[in-house]
């Protein structure tokens, strides 16, 4: 069974969409079938991965409202073993719809259970907030990934995202992990970056991952072409370091595999 990774922080602009993208696609690299599941109205991942939103294809929408099956949504990617389950703005619309539906948080681990059994990772770029669809996406997820820039107020979200997530554990997902806390846009000319990431790793310890993602022109140019890092500029930090975190998570999997052993 693929094991399914949310990506979430109540912050935007910290990364979330470029992480998501940026993970899937390394993964996929490494030889592993992923599906990237757009969670988010604005549909970041979906065109940076070089989905084209003008097309009139089926969405994550007409999955969690309409239950349209999956095979008849999900799109391949550039890269072989990656595909995209894609979300326009329709999708905000369900939000509104399912307020009143019983089981309204389990609505996306429903239409993602057939997919576990046909991709090895199944990662999930939740909205900037937290609301129904981010909810959905926990509720969905085995892993959480939290994406925290570096800058001065990260410590106080991380606090704030916790202690959801202790509420939302107890109530819906018992079963979620930490994958990890993942220093975005760091600038090693500043102090400022150093100062947070030692606040964090002091704080946090283990939970915050080695790889860190640094300020990067070429990822930054990326999504508007349409392109994971990987396939924009294969030789940029960007790609590195996109790929460092791939290896770390398979690592993760590796570790965790042989602890249950």
């Amino acid at each position: 069974m693929g094991k399914i990774i949310a990506i979430a922080n109540q912050k935007g602009g910290v990364g979330k969409t470029t992480t998501a993208i940026n993970l899937a696609a390394g993964l996929a690299i490494q030889e592993k079938t992923v599906l990237l599941v757009d969670a988010d109205p604005q549909g970041n991942a979906s065109s940076g991965s070089g989905i084209d939103r003008t097309n009139s294809t089926k969405t994550l929408y007409d999955a969690i409202a309409r239950n349209e099956p999956l095979e008849n949504i999900i799109l391949r990617t550039e890269l072989p073993l990656l595909w995209v389950l894609p979300s326009d703005k329709n999708l905000a619309g369900a939000e509104i719809e399912l307020v009143g539906e019983e089981r309204r948080e389990f609505r996306l681990k429903e239409v993602l259970e057939v997919a576990k059994g046909h991709f090895d990772y199944i990662i999930i770029d939740c909205p900037p907030s937290l609301g129904l669809l981010t909810i959905n996406g926990l509720t969905a997820a085995d892993s959480l990934l939290i994406p925290i820039q570096c800058e001065y107020y990260a410590l106080e979200g991380v606090t704030e995202l916790f202690n959801t997530l202790t509420l939302l554990k107890k109530a819906l997902n018992p079963a979620l992990e930490i994958e990890g806390l993942l220093l975005t846009m760091y600038d090693e000319r500043t102090n400022l970056s150093g100062a947070v990431a030692k606040d964090l790793r002091d704080h946090y310890g283990s939970k915050v991952l080695k790889t860190v993602i640094p300020r990067n022109v070429r990822l930054a140019e990326a999504p508007s072409f349409g392109k994971p890092i990987v396939l924009y500029d294969i030789r940029s930090r960007g790609a590195d370091s996109y790929l460092e975190l791939s290896k770390e998570i398979l690592n993760h999997e590796q570790t965790s595999i042989r602890a249950g052993a």
